[in-house]
């Protein structure tokens, strides 16, 4: 799916996103979000939909929070505080190197047209000693999931993939050390990683 197709995708899902995804990532957000450092000063979050997450961060920190589709981020708004809402790719992230203690992606990756290239702007604006917390839908390597490889071509025309494996990308970036990783939500097709960016 093309950026131009995946923001009308997300325009078109705005007004019922809330009720298609609530359920299951409420708690596997706050979760993730619960292990924010005390000390971070500056949060992104990439992806940041209709804001589920930003009423959860910590009031003291610095946040930005991006989506590509408008639709989407009008309907962050009243959740968004005193974040900074930016109407942005997560492929090409207009913030600049090693500035954000902490990046969020919550089910971003398995959207994005090129997951191995959010990932990678999501390191380059990380500090080395940061965090980077996902929570996404994602296979683990040589998993067979045949209803999931079959789902996907179909599941990739509305905006998500379901044949994502994780370590596939990971493995493009020795500077992203894997902390934790914990099933979250649907049986554990949904995982929750806290990764931190080494000195490189």
């Amino acid at each position: 799916m093309s950026k131009r197709s995946l923001q009308r995708a997300y325009d078109l899902w705005a007004p019922i996103y809330d009720r298609a995804v609530v359920g299951f990532s409420r708690g596997p957000r706050a979760a993730n979000i619960a292990e924010i450092p005390s000390t971070a000063k500056t949060i992104l979050v990439v992806g940041a939909g209709t804001g589920l997450d930003l009423p959860l961060l910590p009031p003291q920190a610095l946040c930005v929070a991006l989506d590509i589709s408008w639709a989407m981020l009008s309907r962050a708004r009243n959740r968004a505080g005193t974040a900074q809402l930016l109407q942005a790719d997560a492929e090409n992230l207009p913030i600049a190197s090693a500035t954000c203690d902490v990046v969020l992606l919550h089910l971003i990756l398995a959207v994005v047209p090129h997951a191995e290239r959010a990932l990678a702007e999501a390191s380059r604006v990380l500090r080395p000693g940061g965090t980077l917390l996902i929570f996404d839908k994602f296979l683990r390597p040589g998993q067979h999931a045949p209803l999931r490889r079959l789902l996907a071509p179909l599941s990739g025309a509305v905006a998500t993939r379901t044949d994502l494996v994780f370590e596939d990308l990971l493995c493009q970036h020795p500077e992203l050390r894997l902390e934790s990783d914990l099933p979250a939500a649907v049986g554990g097709w949904f995982r929750r990683l806290r990764l931190q960016r080494q000195q490189t």
